[in-house]
């Protein structure tokens, strides 16, 4: 008579736990202060704010490179929380890896289509 020691392997979350929590933190900290710094750029901007005056506030390096930056940080704080909805509430093993195949292709799409817009500036 076999004695099964030890539990089942599931093949569910691979405790990503505190370094995606803090991941999550991180990335909301670099949204947060770059949207303060876009916010204070546009309320202290003289006159009407038209597109050559939005166009402008993104047209330095330095800002494009803020902008980009903050792109990934918003693409990798959305995966954790896509990837942490697909692994607790979608239990079919391949229709969760469907899932999450299908989010990382439609969030690599945004991604391209982000830069676009930026570097067309």
């Amino acid at each position: 008579m076999a004695v099964n020691y030890g539990s089942k392997r599931l093949a569910t979350g691979a405790h990503y736990g505190l370094r995606d929590w803090l991941a999550q933190r991180v990335t909301a900290c670099l949204m947060a202060i770059f949207t303060v710094i876009l916010l204070a750029q546009v309320i202290f901007s003289k006159g009407p704010i038209s597109y050559d005056k939005w166009a402008g506030i993104f047209s330095g390096q330095c800002m494009k490179f803020l902008t980009f930056v903050v792109i990934i940080a918003l693409l990798y704080h959305a995966w954790i929380g896509i990837r942490d909805i697909w692994m607790d509430y979608i239990k079919p093993v391949s229709v969760r890896l469907s899932l999450q195949v299908l989010s990382i292709v439609w969030l690599v799409g945004c991604a391209g289509w982000a830069v676009q817009v930026l570097w067309r500036l």
